[in-house]
């Protein structure tokens, strides 16, 4: 192993990681071969969902990927981490689920980079769910917002829509409009606690109202290198899933933890910061995979 030279500090070695974030080599990551939808969902809350949601958004737009995130949880916390306008009133989700608004009017562009897009949800998001119940195709109002045309508009490489903590409409309408469904699981006990139903629930849609549904990815989160726990719940869910679990793990990061506080992703907060650089590798892993180019893995 080569020394550190006299020149380097732990400062140093930050800001070099910093610069590495935030001003990628070109042409890094390749364009996926056909555009992504990704549902990000966990029925179980703290698991990092949202933070997923909008870190790896962030982290495929800082490497010139067009993304746009769907904020479909109505406590608005993914609008919240990429600084966009949800103040009741605002052209959100909840318009766009209505049919009142179309999918490129109620699109914002976040500060932290013009290829990071967001559909922020208001607090009208919150009595949607009752609302949808008594509307006509109540379960594809979401796809029907995301057509072909409607997201050429907006010209995106890549679709995370962040779903509330619960299996309830918001959720299965965000399921019934993609393709593939990312789930977040925790290191941490009871990480799998619910996965069950998920899953049932995921097959649900699959069987009737989605098809072409599949989990194609698991990104575990709030890893912790000093618990054997965190190892054991690892070891347990590569042993079970196999290749749809990301390579890359999420450490528990305080950084991560405080951007949002700041209206930011932890890619803008703190970019060298072990968090940031983790969601930058993570991306990297679902970017090949969506490359003909790329390590291409199953799906459950």
């Amino acid at each position: 192993m080569t020394p550190p030279s006299s020149d380097w500090t732990p400062i140093a070695e930050e800001a070099e990681r910093a610069a590495r974030v935030l001003h990628p080599e070109p042409n890094m990551l390749p364009r996926p071969d056909h555009r992504r939808v990704l549902t990000v969902a966990n029925q179980k809350g703290g698991v990092g969902k949202t933070t997923s949601a909008v870190n790896l958004a962030a982290a495929l737009a800082v490497h010139g990927l067009k993304t746009l995130v769907i904020d479909l949880d109505p406590q608005g916390n993914a609008s919240t981490a990429l600084n966009v306008d949800h103040r009741s009133g605002t052209p959100s989700v909840y318009e766009v689920l209505l049919g009142e608004v179309s999918l490129a009017d109620a699109v914002a562009v976040s500060e932290q980079s013009p290829n990071l897009l967001c559909v922020p949800a208001t607090i009208d998001l919150a009595g949607a769910e009752i609302e949808l119940v008594e509307m006509e195709n109540r379960e594809s109002r979401l796809k029907e917002a995301l057509s072909a045309e409607a997201i050429d508009e907006i010209g995106v490489d890549y679709v995370f829509i962040d779903c509330p903590p619960s299996l309830g409409l918001l959720t299965v309408n965000a399921m019934v409009a993609a393709r593939e469904v990312l789930i977040p699981i925790q290191c941490e006990y009871y990480a799998l606690e619910g996965l069950g139903q998920l899953l049932s629930n995921i097959d649900l849609v699959q069987k009737h109202l989605n098809p072409s549904l599949a989990v194609s990815t698991i990104l575990l989160t709030m890893y912790d290198g000093r618990t054997k726990l965190a190892d054991q719940v690892t070891a347990e869910v590569r042993g079970h899933f196999g290749d749809v679990v990301l390579k890359t793990v999420i450490p528990r990061n305080v950084k991560v933890s405080e951007a949002p506080s700041y209206g930011q992703t932890v890619l803008a907060y703190d970019p060298g910061s072990r968090g940031a650089m983790s969601y930058v590798d993570a991306a990297k892993e679902i970017a090949e995979r969506g490359s003909t180019n790329g390590s291409r893995s199953g799906t459950l």
